[in-house]
């Protein structure tokens, strides 16, 4: 409003006064995003739970066989054994999963993997025979996918949002490695501390606890897809690379692994063994948050073989530092730089798994690729107590580093041509 007073022109502005922002308010994060989801924070806590126990399992075994029985072989053989088997158990209870519904399958078939776990442990416990080890943790095979079944809530309740579900695939994997930072740890201090058997006992407690929170979550639960027409995931195009893939990779989580419990072991730090398989995990959490936070470039086919290749790089820096220095603190550090390429690589190879596997049987195809990873977790295993009982633990970690590479030729020779990927 303009106005005359006297020989003055007064200028007034009647607008609102409204303060404006200082800076324009920032979107949320990818990560804040997927919680805001209703019914998403409630699965994931108890997932986590569930999933624990991953990391606790093995190495419980392994300490607790190894502290009792006085053989690395015996020990990597046993856990072997249980991971065979899981290999050939756990896409038939997948499948179930698929066609009946995740709380129906998943209950019983831990309540299953729980009593073959307290078998073990009390078959070490009163010093039955051997045999007795391999036929109680080839019982645990019956433990459900966790980590798939949380993955295909995801892929139901994201449907169509890529760049959302490739951080839900990220924070996946966080949560995997998170399980196998805090599990070996959690492990290695229950058994040091109180009994061998103890590790066992707890991982077998929380086993059971995480699933029946995880079952009576049913407003997120999948639908039950009943008998689906169509062959296996396994025929699917593009998936028996993967898995051999998968195998590889198996080979460099088994034997490192054991390798890394001998080595701490014959420095005289047994209880230590945890923590330093922690900083592995700790590397490849860190790096699994930091990848799903960015936007993906190009499609995950063309990018796995640069992933594995960044592992295959960094997996003889444990193999240099055990060699060279004989040091557990220069073996820790190499173990949390190499840790770095597993997220990305597990995560672009969960994702094609996801692209490749027929509708309705997305819990089938993920735990074809775990069953791929424990098939080379039970070789490695195998191959890595072997190693460190006959050649020396150092010598162990030489191993993983041949694994990546074969990981590596198996992507680059089915990496597709740029007209399939056009």
């Amino acid at each position: 409003m303009h106005t005359v007073t006297a020989d003055s022109l007064v200028v007034v502005d009647l607008g609102p006064r409204t303060r404006r922002p200082l800076r324009p308010a920032r979107s949320p994060g990818p990560y804040r995003r997927l919680f805001a989801v209703p019914g998403a924070r409630a699965f994931t806590a108890a997932n986590l739970v569930a999933r624990l126990p991953m990391g606790m399992f093995s190495v419980s075994a392994v300490v607790m066989i190894a502290g009792t029985r006085g053989s690395y072989a015996l020990a990597g053989a046993v856990t072997a054994t249980g991971l065979a088997a899981t290999a050939v158990v756990a896409p038939w209870i997948a499948r179930l999963v698929d066609r009946h519904g995740q709380a129906r399958i998943a209950v019983p078939a831990t309540v299953c993997a729980v009593l073959g776990s307290l078998s073990l442990l009390l078959c070490v416990r009163v010093g039955a025979p051997d045999w007795t080890l391999f036929a109680s943790y080839a019982a645990t095979a019956t433990t459900p996918n966790t980590g798939g079944m949380s993955r295909a809530r995801w892929a139901l309740l994201l449907d169509g949002d890529e760049r959302a579900l490739h951080s839900a695939q990220a924070f996946e994997q966080a949560a995997d490695e998170l399980c196998f930072m805090l599990g070996p740890v959690l492990a290695a201090l229950l058994c040091g501390t109180f009994f061998p058997e103890a590790g066992t006992l707890v991982a077998a407690v929380l086993l059971l606890t995480g699933v029946l929170a995880f079952a009576a979550q049913r407003a997120t639960e999948p639908p039950a897809h009943g008998r689906v027409r169509g062959g296996s995931p396994l025929r699917s195009p593009g998936i028996p690379p993967l898995l051999a893939v998968c195998l590889a990779l198996g080979v460099v989580f088994g034997a490192m692994e054991v390798v890394t419990i001998a080595f701490a072991d014959d420095r005289g730090h047994r209880s230590a063994a945890g923590a330093v398989l922690a900083l592995q995990a700790a590397g490849s959490c860190a790096a699994g948050l930091v990848f799903g936070a960015v936007r993906p470039a190009g499609p995950a086919a063309a990018r796995l073989p640069w992933c594995v290749a960044a592992m295959a790089a960094l997996l003889p820096l444990p193999l240099l530092a055990a060699s060279l220095t004989g040091s557990l603190g220069w073996l820790a550090l190499a173990l949390l730089a190499a840790g770095t390429a597993t997220a990305p690589v597990m995560v672009t190879t969960m994702t094609l798994v996801r692209e490749r596997t027929p509708p309705g049987r997305l819990n089938e195809g993920m735990t074809l690729a775990v069953t791929g990873l424990l098939g080379g977790i039970a070789c490695g295993s195998a191959a890595g107590g072997w190693t460190a009982e006959h050649l020396g633990p150092a010598s162990g970690f030489a191993l993983p580093a041949a694994a990546a590479a074969l990981a590596l030729a198996v992507s680059l020779a089915h990496r597709p041509s740029r007209r399939r990927r056009r």
